[in-house]
């Protein structure tokens, strides 16, 4: 639980780390250091649905349907400031890995961001780049959900001004910023959305700009409606900026967006199979043991680019090794499964109407050679259709 440091007559100093104390947490109440910015108006019509063949081509959807698999590339806080060579070596990673896969539909479809694309405020002018020319050669569609950097402007500026120019464009066009990237905008109906696959279904959350998330209605009911409205036939994932669970020793998870999600998924009778988050910028994956025995992963992926990585909590001034069971502020148990808090890297996840398997690669630091290349850290295969684990371990 954050808290500031104060000292005489009003001055502040600081915040506690998360594991001061000894108190180690994954989730907690966060100091608000900023406000909730109103949301821009939907570009699109409710529901605020997208679906995946309006996008990608003919045939790599007609082979996402042929093999039902789904593969694609997860990542967020890629903006990299100042030229960021770590951004450069993730796109770099994504890119090569496009090429990898034994069929079409083995192969990335697109990538989805959780948010802090464009720091410090996502000001249109920063777009080419932290986004447009770091990904030139990447060839697929990019989705995302905006984090707290995109929509907290500078002054004279109009909040997720920039993200809703270059993601949730009215057509395909191409904006100034996009340089000579050749990318066309996105075309995501609202700041707040669902993307629909014939494999599985993102519904993407706006958490706002305070320290924790804050989301207000009509968003609310949205996610309920979706939760309950989407078929069960396949697996639903939802995606976020501000993570419910972290172990990292700057952040932690946000008992305000565990909240909503409880809620929302209460009054929908069906939890997401999966939650994704960025804004720590390292990479976690943890697992969190329902009432009922189902495990739901609950994946960090906040490593895409921005310089400063974010440490996992230590013990006694040792690295975590893990597994690691916490208690969340429910008392409820949380493991931390797998950690890279020294590394830039990004996800794969494959999806098929049975499992959804997870491979991190860590990417070269700037200071090591490049041919090193990426490195597979971690791997996952959970039986979504059970809420289990298979068993796990890097092949």
């Amino acid at each position: 639980m954050a808290e500031t440091v104060s000292g005489h007559s009003g001055h502040i100093f600081g915040l506690r780390r998360p594991s001061a104390g000894g108190d180690y947490t994954v989730n907690g109440e966060q100091v608000r250091d900023t406000h909730f910015r109103e949301l821009p108006e939907p570009t699109g019509s409710a529901p605020y649905r997208l679906d995946l063949k309006d996008v990608i081509s003919a045939q790599t959807y007609d082979a996402i349907v042929a093999e039902q698999r789904l593969t694609f590339h997860l990542n967020g806080d890629i903006g990299g400031i100042g030229s960021s060579m770590q951004q450069d070596l993730v796109a770099t990673g994504m890119e090569t890995d496009l090429a990898v896969g034994d069929t079409t539909a083995g192969r990335p479809a697109f990538l989805y961001l959780t948010g802090d694309c464009v720091y410090y405020n996502g000001e249109v002018a920063d777009y080419y780049a932290q986004f447009y020319g770091p990904y030139k050669h990447y060839t697929v569609p990019i989705f995302a959900v905006p984090g707290n950097h995109d929509g907290e402007n500078v002054q004279g500026d109009v909040s997720l001004n920039g993200f809703v120019r270059n993601f949730c464009a009215a057509t395909p066009t191409t904006q100034p910023e996009s340089g000579d990237s050749l990318r066309t905008a996105m075309v995501q109906p609202n700041v707040y959305w669902t993307l629909l696959t014939p494999v599985m279904n993102i519904v993407g959350l706006y958490s706002n700009v305070p320290e924790g998330g804050e989301i207000r209605s009509p968003q609310l009911e949205w996610l309920s409606a979706e939760l309950h409205d989407l078929p069960a036939t396949v697996p639903l994932v939802v995606a976020l900026h501000h993570p419910i669970y972290s172990a990292d020793n700057y952040h932690s998870g946000s008992a305000a967006m565990k909240a909503v999600i409880e809620s929302a998924a209460a009054r929908a009778g069906r939890h997401p199979d999966l939650v994704v988050a960025g804004h720590v910028h390292d990479y976690q994956r943890l697992t969190k043991k329902q009432s009922d025995g189902n495990q739901i992963p609950y994946l960090v992926t906040g490593a895409g680019g921005y310089p400063n990585l974010h440490s996992i909590q230590k013990d006694s001034g040792q690295r975590m090794i893990t597994s690691v069971t916490f208690q969340d502020n429910g008392g409820d148990p949380v493991t931390l499964e797998s950690y890279v808090d020294d590394h830039h890297g990004f996800l794969r996840l494959e999806v098929t109407p049975q499992r959804m398997t997870g491979k991190y690669y860590q990417v070269p630091r700037p200071h090591e050679p490049y041919s090193k290349g990426s490195q597979l850290v971690d791997y996952f295969a959970y039986k979504w259709t059970a809420k289990k684990y298979e068993p796990n371990r890097l092949p």
